[in-house]
């Protein structure tokens, strides 16, 4: 990701009902010190609207840093620059829905 920007990755929740989601961070960097803002959102028409209180700014690990309750419907989650990239920095995010 260059400096300043962001990416969305759109995504389909299927279920009726209530869906459990978290979102990791795993990896980023370099270096693997920084942190990023990373959040879940609404996804329509290709725009990613977050969520209130659906972001964090975190650095990456192999524990979730957000987790919540999603209907069914088309989400999003959006890594960013939290505003603390010198250079280009790679990511990998990981959604996990049940």
């Amino acid at each position: 990701m260059d400096v300043g920007g962001q990416a969305a990755h759109p995504f389909t929740v299927a279920a009726s009902g209530s869906s459990e989601a978290t979102v990791d961070l795993t990896t980023a960097g370099p270096p693997s010190t920084i942190f990023m803002g990373v959040g879940v959102g609404s996804y329509s028409n290709s725009v990613c609207t977050l969520l209130t209180n659906g972001y964090a700014i975190v650095q990456a690990r192999a524990t979730a840093q957000l987790s919540g309750t999603l209907t069914g419907g088309s989400y999003c989650v959006m890594v960013y620059d939290a505003g603390n990239q010198t250079a280009q920095v790679s990511y990998t995010v990981v959604v996990t829905h049940y």
